[in-house]
């Protein structure tokens, strides 16, 4: 099997992924996951899709991610995996990862400011007087 890639958006975020058979390491940017994603939470979103189908530790990952935060990376990064994996897989591995919700893209963005607002909604402070 050669190297399977894959692509996974989440807000601005663009990661990717690039699989291949070995023993789990995963590399994100040069370095590896637990240096990258600091935090458990991301780490654990970042290996969810390797759980949901047992496959920790037969694949290599290489990641390439930029844009958006810490985030929006992590998940990026998620949706990459599991996209490669059901390519490695042969669709077998498309049911779990779907009832999961692991292959949706999550489309929500970040609207846009309007003009004569604070923010996307915030309005300026009123005063009476």
């Amino acid at each position: 099997m050669e190297v399977l890639n894959a692509i996974g958006r989440r807000k601005t975020s663009v990661a990717r992924v690039y699989l291949k058979p070995g023993k789990g390491a995963i590399v994100v940017n040069g370095k590896e996951l637990k240096e990258y994603f600091t935090t458990e939470i991301l780490q654990i979103s970042v290996e969810q899709p390797l759980t949901v189908v047992a496959e920790k530790g037969k694949y290599d990952i290489s990641v390439n991610v930029q844009g958006g935060g810490i985030t929006g990376q992590a998940e990026a990064t998620r949706l990459g995996i599991a996209r490669a994996l059901v390519l490695a897989s042969g669709e077998t591995a498309h049911a779990p990862l779907k009832k999961e919700g692991l292959l949706t893209r999550d489309s929500r963005m970040v609207e846009r400011k309007k003009y004569g607002r604070r923010k996307a909604r915030r309005r300026f402070q009123f005063s009476k007087r």
